[in-house]
């Protein structure tokens, strides 16, 4: 056997096992979330933020808040509740390889270069609770909180991403979806949050 037919062979096995742990990832997240209305309230969310911060009636502004700030309420419920499921479950199935490449398996061979998922949806649980824009006490104040509970919610959709895809097309995606790259999204969450996050990423077990 020569040394391509040999490369060929050692990578296709490679992708089948690396698609094969990326299903599993997946079903373990849809498996879960599928109890929420996460995605939909977070969907609903972003785009009423991106409504009321392009009105400039503020009468109509004060008539749209009350509303988002429900969604809102709805959305950190159950994103806690997720986040609390999600974390009774054993670590070697929610880790995800901090790795540049995207080889199979390597949270098991290799669990000191994992992100444990379970932690990140925690902390993503305590970022949005703390970033409601329903405990503003004016208008620019709603405003900063819009931004950054934004930049919150596009964060847990790339550890969402992350854990299913890898890091990589996690980046890509964010960037593909909300035209905002990954870089961006840390500078525009809060300071805490970039902190315990950057904390987690790069944490040795």
């Amino acid at each position: 056997m020569d040394f391509l037919t040999l490369a060929i062979i050692v990578t296709t096995v490679l992708f089948v096992l690396k698609k094969q742990e990326q299903r599993q990832h997946t079903q373990l997240l849809g498996q879960h979330l599928s109890n929420f209305q996460i995605e939909k309230l977070m969907a609903n969310l972003m785009e009423g933020y991106l409504r009321v911060l392009g009105e400039p009636d503020t009468q109509r502004r004060d008539q749209i808040w009350p509303v988002l700030e429900n969604t809102e309420s709805s959305l950190v419920s159950q994103f806690q509740r997720f986040a609390d499921e999600f974390a009774s479950l054993p670590a070697e199935q929610t880790r995800a390889s901090t790795l540049p490449l995207a080889l199979p398996y390597m949270t098991r061979v290799l669990p000191s270069a994992t992100l444990d998922v379970r932690e990140a949806m925690k902390l993503h649980a305590k970022a949005m609770a703390a970033a409601r824009v329903g405990d503003a006490t004016d208008d620019e104040e709603r405003k900063r909180r819009a931004f950054t509970m934004t930049a919150e919610l596009m964060l847990m959709q790339h550890t969402c991403h992350w854990f299913c895809r890898g890091r990589t097309v996690a980046s890509m995606r964010l960037l593909a979806r909300h035209k905002t790259a990954y870089e961006q999204v840390l500078q525009s969450v809060a300071p805490e949050t970039l902190k315990a996050y950057q904390k987690l990423v790069n944490a040795r077990r």
